[in-house]
């Protein structure tokens, strides 16, 4: 694997990583806190099974992955589909702020609009 390839790779782990610790990572897909260390380092390169798996945590399908290690450009898809996909995957705190900031934001647009109606 090439050396950009590699270096590709560990963004894309880490990304799918977040701020999981590498052992609650390695948990999460059946491996040791030492076999994400070595992903991390590009001293291992993970198996298809588990390619797949951070592909999807970090909001990619499988052939996005691959096209993004090849250094090949990711077929355009939707900002909001990309980030539905992520919130699939996110941890449930990161989730709820997300809803709470759709809360307030939709709380702000029902105010203003509130305002509005008692102006006309």
């Amino acid at each position: 694997m090439k050396i950009e390839s590699k270096q590709k790779l560990i963004e894309i782990i880490k990304l799918a990583r977040g701020s999981m610790s590498q052992r609650a990572f390695g948990k999460l897909l059946g491996v040791s806190a030492t076999a994400v260390q070595m992903w991390e380092k590009g001293v291992k390169v993970p198996d298809t099974e588990n390619l797949a798996r951070i592909a999807s945590k970090a909001g990619y399908t499988m052939e996005e992955l691959i096209s993004c290690i090849d250094g090949k450009p990711i077929p355009e898809t939707s900002d909001l589909s990309l980030i539905l996909r992520q919130i699939k995957h996110m941890p449930l705190a990161q989730v709820a702020q997300i809803v709470q900031a759709a809360a307030d934001r939709l709380a702000a647009v029902a105010e203003a609009s509130g305002d509005q109606a008692k102006a006309s």
